[in-house]
């Protein structure tokens, strides 16, 4: 397993870089004994976190934890967040070519109509924030969202993409956001996974790559988590087996794993130790939290929740118990974004889907407060064009849509450091383009870590003989962001 460097520490007098192993050596305590104390203490923090050499991000966090709202195939933000008059009026004519050169497009081609959004739009909040019809409930909160208005990938279809805002590579194999979150800042409770992926609908293009660890020690991996039936697979204690048996088990198969690790000090038998311990202390922890029962009838109208059903509503919902109860990372995946067609009946729907929950879910962590230190970001990995899509067999466009549009898409945040009510970056009259700062999606990876406590630059892990990072060799903090 490759060494793992955090050059962590204040501007002035910053520590070198730490090889773990050598440290655990020099110590003289072995890692299995050192991996099996912090477990049987019940430690929490990045210092517990085994693995990591250090407890002190390099800035003051301004968010502790985060709920990421990735919304799997992507809106469009001229329908939700991007009103365009100049686009309504021209709706149906001829795209000007000065505005196709050089442009990439998935899937359509040959004569191109601009679209205008069918929906109408108006400010809300003492900011004046510009939202859509479809988002009535978000508007309530609008001066608690910072809408990034000019956001930029690299990447043209669904899995790529995804890969690229979640792991700042277009391909499989690097860590996910939430594993480099985990691995700088260590667990805060010992008996739930520090990072955990909830779901709405199906899996995304790049399937569960977009919570892999990838070369970061497997324990900082996202823990899938379902809304219905048994939370998590195989947890519960076989049929006739009762929490003594699986205690013993449990204890045998350690002791064992601990002669190995002693033996040849992978880390991974350390990891696969501290798993089979958390998933013991998971069969009482786990049933609790996903009861949502215990919520009063009042907060569960507020999201539209149900418990027993599966739904973003309700994954919201449990976010916010995920949140209070110490899980680091929730990401929360909801389907069925890809409206290629069909666009002015769908998208309405979804959006209906997602807009109470979303709104709830900043309430409640504002009435409870967790909302100053718990980082929200809704998005996806790319936009919509500005071009109609979906031609029926006699060449008329009667049940249009949109097609991919990486070059100018919106995201937003709130809460945990975010200055809220605030618009970054202008598109051109069409949302064709930035014209006013655009924000790649490196620089936005960089202003996360930063207002978790990181400088992005230096959150890294050697592998291969190259220190990786989630922003690659790029990004730069958005600071019109920060509060």
């Amino acid at each position: 397993m490759p060494d793992a460097q955090l050059g962590f520490g204040s501007t002035d007098n910053s520590p070198l870089p730490v090889n773990r192993r050598s440290f655990l050596r020099s110590s003289g305590t072995g890692l299995g004994m050192l991996s099996l104390s912090i477990l049987l203490n019940q430690s929490s923090g990045a210092e517990s976190s085994l693995g990591n050499s250090s407890s002190a991000p390099l800035f003051r966090p301004r968010a502790k934890r985060v709920i990421y709202l990735h919304m799997i195939g992507a809106p469009s933000q001229l329908d939700l967040y991007e009103d365009k008059p100049e686009l309504k009026r021209r709706d149906g004519q001829e795209c000007p070519q000065s505005f196709l050169e050089d442009r990439r497009f998935a899937f359509i081609g040959g004569k191109m109509s601009l679209a205008g959004s069918p929906f109408l739009f108006r400010q809300h909040g003492d900011s004046g924030q510009v939202l859509s019809e479809n988002l009535p409930h978000l508007g309530s909160v609008a001066d608690d969202i910072a809408i990034i208005r000019t956001m930029q990938t690299e990447e043209i279809n669904h899995a790529p993409a995804q890969m690229f805002l979640h792991t700042g590579f277009g391909r499989g194999g690097r860590p996910s956001f939430g594993s480099w979150v985990t691995y700088g800042l260590g667990a805060e409770n010992d008996d739930l996974p520090a990072y955990v992926v909830l779901l709405s609908g199906p899996l995304g293009g790049a399937g569960t790559s977009l919570w892999a660890s990838g070369f970061l020690p497997s324990r900082h991996q996202g823990i899938q988590f379902r809304s219905t039936g048994e939370p998590v697979l195989f947890l519960n204690n076989p049929k006739g087996h009762t929490a003594a048996d699986r205690r013993r088990v449990i204890d045998a198969i350690n002791k064992l794993n601990q002669v190995q690790l002693d033996d040849i000090g992978d880390p991974e038998i350390a990891t696969r130790i501290s798993q089979y311990e958390m998933a013991f202390r998971m069969q009482t922890s786990v049933p609790e939290l996903m009861d949502l029962s215990q919520e009063t009838a009042g907060t569960l109208d507020s999201y539209g929740a149900k418990p027993g059903q599966a739904s973003f509503a309700n994954n919201c919902l449990l976010a916010r118990r995920m949140v209070e109860r110490g899980v680091r990372v929730v990401e929360l995946y909801d389907a069925d974004w890809d409206h290629h067609s069909n666009l002015r009946k769908a998208l309405p729907s979804k959006a209906k889907d997602i807009d109470r929950p979303m709104a709830a879910l900043i309430k409640d962590l504002k009435q409870r407060g967790l909302f100053e230190d718990t980082l929200v970001i809704w998005g996806a990995e790319f936009g919509r064009t500005p071009l109609r899509q979906g031609i029926d067999g006699d060449g008329k466009q009667t049940n249009p849509g949109r097609d991919h549009h990486k070059d100018a898409y919106c995201m937003w945040l709130a809460g945990g450091g975010v200055k809220g009510g605030t618009s970054i970056g202008m598109t051109d009259e069409f949302g064709f383009s930035a014209i006013e700062r655009p924000v790649h999606v490196h620089d936005l990876n960089a202003t996360v870590l930063h207002l978790l406590g990181f400088d992005h630059e230096r959150l890294t892990y050697k592998y291969q003989g190259r220190e990786f990072r989630l922003t690659d060799i790029h990004g730069k903090v958005v600071s019109e962001l920060l509060s």
